[in-house]
């Protein structure tokens, strides 16, 4: 007996094909090229809640002002990227930066999917279409990269306000909030096909707020012993930051392409994995 959540099969051949060396690695009829759809049906939704999607932003200028500013009268200077000493508050505006990116993606992709994977059961209706799994998990990703984009552009507004854009090299500080984000959300949207429950989310929090204040966010590497120096090291926005701060500073070397790709690989592992995931739980 065919399921009548599985997409139906005329569907699927009358949609195009995956072009993408990334979407020729699933299996057929994960992806039936619609996933715009699903990004459409985010928007929609939340353009009556515009104050919660914007609430995001507030978070990182709250921090700026009290620990940037506030905290950096009592700090003359810092070591940052290439040894030379800047203010306190530059060394903290990137970093906030590039955590704001990493929030507005994660929890949008977590709280918010799980919601509507379990309970709402939105992506059930959605298999009903000509859509497919990796449809959602592409749409699902691509919204939250824009909501941790939005939050991203409107924290570098704040940041060339203050006069904390040191160099051109910060034109490129948008693109790298973009890629951290959708790094960010695809693993935050992977790790969610595996929750059982609201309190299962209490992980979420534990992975994201020692990242926050460890990943250098607020302090340089070098005050860890170096054993815990390798530990942050392999925190994703500890990556973040320090291409931040490189960018924001006007201090490029060739380190930032492996930041970079360090993000690129975390986006193909979760895209790839929340596709598989939901294949999984939605069509089985």
């Amino acid at each position: 007996m065919t399921n009548a959540l599985t997409p139906r099969s005329e569907d699927l051949a009358a949609t195009p094909q995956p072009s993408g060396i990334l979407l020729r690695m699933l299996p057929p009829g994960l992806y039936v090229g619609r996933a715009r759809m699903v990004m459409h049906r985010s928007f929609l939704v939340n353009r009556r809640s515009w104050m919660t999607v914007f609430s995001g932003f507030f978070e990182p200028v709250f921090y700026l002002l009290a620990l940037g500013v506030g905290f950096g009268k009592l700090v003359s200077h810092v070591v940052g990227p290439g040894g030379a000493p800047i203010s306190y508050v530059a060394f903290v505006a990137p970093a906030l930066l590039a955590s704001s990116a990493m929030n507005g993606a994660v929890f949008d992709s977590t709280f918010n999917v799980f919601h509507k994977l379990k309970y709402a059961k939105v992506y059930d209706t959605m298999l009903a279409t000509p859509l497919g799994p990796a449809d959602i998990a592409i749409g699902e990703i691509g919204w939250a990269l824009l909501r941790g984009g939005l939050y991203s552009v409107g924290f570098l507004l704040v940041l060339a306000v203050m006069g904390l854009l040191h160099s051109a090299w910060a034109l490129l500080a948008l693109p790298a909030a973009l890629l951290i984000a959708l790094a960010f959300a695809a693993i935050g949207m992977a790790t969610t096909t595996f929750m059982r429950s609201w309190q299962d989310f209490d992980l979420v929090n534990l992975a994201v707020l020692p990242m926050f204040f460890f990943s250098t966010t607020f302090y340089p590497l070098s005050v860890y012993p170096r054993p815990l120096q390798i530990i942050v090291e392999c925190f994703p926005l500890y990556h973040g930051v320090a291409m931040m701060r490189a960018l924001t500073i006007g201090v490029v070397d060739w380190g930032l392409l492996g930041h970079a790709a360090y993000f690129l690989v975390l986006a193909l592992v979760g895209g790839v994995w929340t596709a598989r995931r939901l294949k999984v739980l939605l069509l089985h």
